[in-house]
């Protein structure tokens, strides 16, 4: 989760991995980083920035030599995106986020992350730019495995039912049933990783999707909600993106779209499309 330092700041903050990394935007191709140690996972921190933030991924790879030609108003309309990241971020806390995100707004998602982390979380504080700033590590699935769910259901908006499927998304990952790490291993075929993920109560294959995506750096999984198969429908004139949103459906749309795109980076190029298609055909300025 990241932080704005202040409102007249240019400064972003976040914990990443037990860090706390401060970064600034100063051009297209310059970030300026401070942070509380010299490396994160082993990796000195430009490396690691680099990968976090997918720098090593060329964004031009993600469509066909020949997207352009089939597709010249769709390309020419995600011009102005075609910059926008996709995050390597932690599997665990990915994979609660996502929990947290069914059918609500950002800042409600946001307001959830922020209380489970504070409340079931180790708080760290740190001194920058002469500011004392606290924050609060991502409890671990332990932690959050023991949580009763009553008590939980205050940090996921008064839901009980998500909080209970927190507790049992937290134990399957505390005892070992679901491997996160393992499941970040390309060679698991798609199909696989998302059944493993859909066989945890409160998640179906979007959630699986977005986890993979978002999480497990699986950038060959495409989440399909209803944006995405709205412009799959309007700019790619796919018949059944016009249907109900049913799995089987849900697997044909994905499976469309991964003939479209390069297969391998299918959901980073629908990444891309959602920001564009939400901006540009819907006019929406805030999630």
């Amino acid at each position: 989760m990241w932080n704005k330092l202040t409102t007249d700041s240019d400064y972003f903050y976040s914990l990443i991995n037990n860090t706390v990394v401060f970064i600034k935007h100063i051009s297209e191709n310059t970030i300026e980083v401070y942070s509380s140690d010299n490396t994160i996972d082993g990796l000195v921190i430009t490396d690691y920035i680099t990968r976090y933030f997918t720098l090593d991924v060329d964004h031009d790879t993600c469509f066909p030599h020949d997207f352009q030609d089939y597709y010249p108003e769709v390309w020419r309309l995600i011009q102005p995106y075609l910059s926008t990241k996709i995050l390597r971020q932690d599997p665990f806390s990915t994979m609660i986020t996502f929990m947290c995100a069914q059918g609500i707004g950002m800042q409600l998602i946001r307001r959830q992350v922020e209380l489970i982390a504070k409340n079931y979380g180790e708080e760290i504080t740190v001194a920058f730019s002469g500011k004392q700033i606290t924050l609060h590590r991502f409890p671990d699935p332990i932690t959050l495995a023991r949580a009763d769910p009553e008590e939980l259901r205050y940090c996921t908006n008064n839901n009980r039912v998500r909080a209970a499927n927190i507790v049992l998304a937290s134990k399957a990952v505390a005892e070992g049933r679901v491997d996160l790490a393992g499941l970040t291993d390309r060679t698991i075929p798609l199909a696989l990783l998302q059944e493993t993920l859909s066989g945890i109560q409160g998640i179906g294959y979007k959630i699986a999707d977005c986890i993979a995506l978002f999480g497990l750096g699986r950038f060959d999984a495409f989440p399909v909600d209803n944006h995405v198969r709205q412009y799959l429908a309007t700019w790619f004139n796919m018949p059944q993106a016009s249907r109900e949103l049913s799995p089987r459906n849900y697997l044909l749309l994905q499976r469309g779209a991964q003939s479209i795109f390069n297969p391998d980076l299918a959901g980073y190029a629908g990444h891309i499309l959602f920001h564009c298609w939400r901006k540009e055909a819907r006019g929406m300025i805030r999630f």
